[in-house]
């Protein structure tokens, strides 16, 4: 895998990160949760078009997990310890015996050997972590030849007043845990000198589009 530095403008930590969804815990599935349904939803539905041992990278609070089919291995991950008791809470009060474990875990350093799933899903993570393309590299690795990668992420604007804005907002939401200035050539970028994986779909995610379902599939060989 090719990890890149960071970009120059980022400034994000993963202690400040950390912190900031530590503190968005109590009330993350009230504010996000409708916003962040749709999303949700079809990148379940994608994921189990493969289905079996599924890892799924920035959990939270773990809202996402009970829609999963019961057929399919779970595991859940994410930075912030005080989001992760709510998502062990909800799996014990929802007696889901398909997920294996709930971790506190660096996406950018996953505690797992190479090819151990079958799909890694990120939903609204990229955006999230200090270094992305390090987190999408560790993606590729623990998940198997065949597999696939299934992001829900924000895609900046290309131009214009939304492109302006995003821009001028990106100090105050990088203190919040995310950026609002992230073009879609990191992704591509990143396919492009990552010879296991292939982008195999891009969609944008109603009702206006500002976030997109992005799907990679891991090369059975490397070309």
């Amino acid at each position: 895998m090719h990890s890149t530095a960071a970009h120059p403008q980022e400034i994000m930590r993963t202690e400040q990160v950390a912190g900031a969804y530590g503190r968005w815990a109590p009330v993350y599935d009230l504010v996000f949760g409708p916003v962040f349904r749709r999303g949700r939803v079809d990148s379940i539905r994608v994921a189990e078009r493969i289905g079996g041992r599924i890892l799924e990278v920035g959990v939270g609070t773990g809202i996402s997990l009970s829609a999963y089919s019961r057929a399919n291995r779970l595991y859940g991950v994410d930075i912030s310890e005080p989001m992760l008791e709510k998502a062990r809470r909800r799996v014990a009060a929802l007696g889901l015996d398909n997920v294996e474990a709930i971790d506190v875990m660096d996406a950018e350093n996953l505690n797992f050997p190479d090819d151990s799933f079958d799909v890694v899903v990120a939903q609204y993570v990229i955006t999230s972590v200090p270094n992305p393309e390090k987190a999408l590299d560790e993606f590729a690795r623990v998940v198997r030849p065949g597999g696939e990668i299934v992001i829900t992420t924000r895609v900046g604007a290309e131009k214009g007043v939304r492109k302006a804005i995003e821009k001028t907002l990106m100090p105050v939401t990088q203190r919040l845990g995310f950026r609002t200035e992230f073009p879609w050539e990191r992704y591509t970028d990143w396919a492009a000198r990552t010879p296991s994986v292939r982008l195999i779909e891009r969609r944008a995610l109603p009702p206006l589009g500002h976030f997109s379902l992005v799907r990679f599939e891991k090369l059975a060989q490397a070309s």
